[in-house]
């Protein structure tokens, strides 16, 4: 039995432009009616989550900066953090800008946000709520409360970017994107899959009760991990191969379907 609904935001559970649609909205509802607990799992930091659980009214516990924080949306807290460690995070970077320096970096913590002036602006469009970006050269930005660094390159294909980034870093380090115009890497170890894990077992939620959908390369340990893993439509291919099952594109109300038939 389903106890859990686990589900990605940017492309999944949001239209294109930022929306939920009423029949996605009608779905959630019947489910926390149901008795199913509703979570965000997602890469967005908790300032750029609120706004979304406020519309939707919900007010539990939500996986946000990719695994790293777990975050009580009632109490605005942060109950849980896997910080990414300075050495580590300047090492990489050092590595990075000597291979190539056309690279730029920006910072996530857990309030707040940093970029190098190099870093594009317009990379933070629709997802900065109430913080500014800090404007200083990358070592200055990385502190104790880091949690992940986004790196930006002006010529190389996301997924190239990924798998560069992968290779250099080895083992120091946890890679991923998710769709957007950079590539992310955070505390080894850190994933939506241990977020959510985390999330669910103070739930008392075991993991074969969970269902969680996504769409991008960072939610696959996601939904390895739950006992029922979804992927949208339109989903990356690599998301597509991971899977075994698939819903409707985030455009055509995929979350809800799938609900809709759990609730059936």
């Amino acid at each position: 039995m389903i106890r859990l609904i686990a589900t990605d935001l940017d492309g999944t559970l949001l239209r294109h432009d930022g929306s939920i649609s009423a029949r996605t909205r009608k779905a959630l509802g019947n489910a926390r009616e149901a008795g199913i607990a509703v979570a965000f799992v997602t890469a967005r930091p908790p300032r750029d989550v609120h706004h979304i659980a406020d519309d939707l009214a919900i007010t539990g516990l939500a996986v946000c900066s990719n695994g790293a924080l777990l975050y009580d949306l009632a109490e605005s807290r942060v109950m849980r953090q896997e910080a990414l460690p300075t050495a580590i995070a300047l090492e990489l970077i050092g590595e990075l800008r000597r291979s190539d320096p056309h690279f730029s970096f920006a910072t996530e913590h857990g309030h707040k946000v940093g970029r190098e002036d190099a870093f594009p602006v317009a990379m933070f469009d629709g997802f900065v709520h109430h913080h500014e970006p800090r404007v200083e050269p990358v070592h200055s930005l990385c502190d104790e409360d880091l949690i992940k660094i986004l790196v930006h390159h002006p010529v190389h294909e996301i997924d190239d970017l990924h798998a560069l980034i992968r290779s250099l870093a080895g083992d120091r380090v946890a890679v991923t994107h998710s769709g957007a115009d950079f590539v992310e890497f955070g505390a080894l170890g850190v994933s939506k899959a241990s977020g959510l894990l985390h999330l669910a077992a103070d739930l008392g939620v075991e993991a074969h009760e969970i269902i969680a959908f996504g769409d991008m390369p960072n939610d696959i340990p996601m939904l390895r991990a739950a006992g029922r893993g979804v992927a949208v439509a339109n989903a990356h291919p690599h998301v597509l191969a991971a899977v075994t099952e698939t819903t409707a594109t985030n455009q055509d109300d995929g979350v809800a379907r799938i609900i809709e038939t759990l609730l059936a």
